[in-house]
């Protein structure tokens, strides 16, 4: 099969390392703007909103948002989880984004990549579940019912352990169909079509980098004590 003509290609870059490349590169672009951002916030003037969209109007926006959400979500003290939601939520943004780019493939539609962050999603919220809960969190797998706790504590065990497969195949799987869909039409009609088709690109990669976080924020409501459990 002949592979779409891209930057990481153009440098010499073996093809099963373009969407690490690519990963790095959007995960490079992200620190130089967070780091304009946090300049931009320890200056005198920060109290002072930027006249201009900025990276510092950008993530400010982007915070208050994903903490409104997660406080939704979670309960009180849950701005402890929103520097890792906040994280997934634009990584993933970006990175489908950047498959809209001509010369760019997205490193979302690589499972290997999404399946890496199913499993960051995964080691997050079984840890805070056994930091704010201890060996509880363990015990709450088995249920309620003592003599059905065995088949249960199996059931809830494979559904924790298919989580990481289940985020990382959903964001996958639309990824590779959207940035499919879009070389596909894109050498068919070449002006005019493909325009809806980069507007539609456009939403599903929202979509999708907004469902992973959210299942991520889930995840950690369902791994973490209401209440002063929320605090440590």
């Amino acid at each position: 099969m002949e592979h779409p003509v891209t930057w990481t290609g153009l440098l010499g870059i073996p093809f099963a390392w373009h969407s690490v490349a690519t990963g790095v590169f959007v995960m490079l672009v992200l620190l130089v703007l967070a780091a304009r951002a946090r300049s931009a916030l320890q200056a005198d003037s920060a109290i002072i909103p930027d006249a201009s969209l900025s990276p510092r109007n950008i993530y400010e926006l982007l915070v208050e948002s994903i903490t409104g959400m997660a406080e939704s979500v979670i309960g009180p003290g849950s701005g402890v989880y929103v520097p890792l939601l906040a994280t997934f939520f634009v990584f993933i943004l970006v990175s489908n984004l950047l498959g809209l780019v001509p010369g760019f493939s997205p490193p979302t539609s690589d499972f290997d990549i999404t399946f890496a962050l199913g499993i960051v999603s995964f080691l997050f919220f079984n840890y805070y579940g056994l930091k704010t809960q201890g060996m509880n969190y363990l015990k709450h797998f088995a249920g309620p019912v003592l003599w059905l706790a065995p088949l249960i504590f199996t059931l809830e065990i494979i559904g924790v352990f298919v989580r990481p497969f289940s985020l990382g195949l959903r964001l996958f799987g639309n990824m590779f169909g959207d940035h499919l869909v879009l070389e596909i039409f894109t050498g068919l009609t070449k002006v005019g079509i493909p325009v809806v088709f980069y507007f539609l690109g456009t939403l599903v990669s929202i979509i999708q980098a907004f469902v992973f976080m959210l299942l991520s924020t889930i995840y950690i409501a369902l791994s973490v004590p209401h209440g002063d459990g929320h605090h440590h």
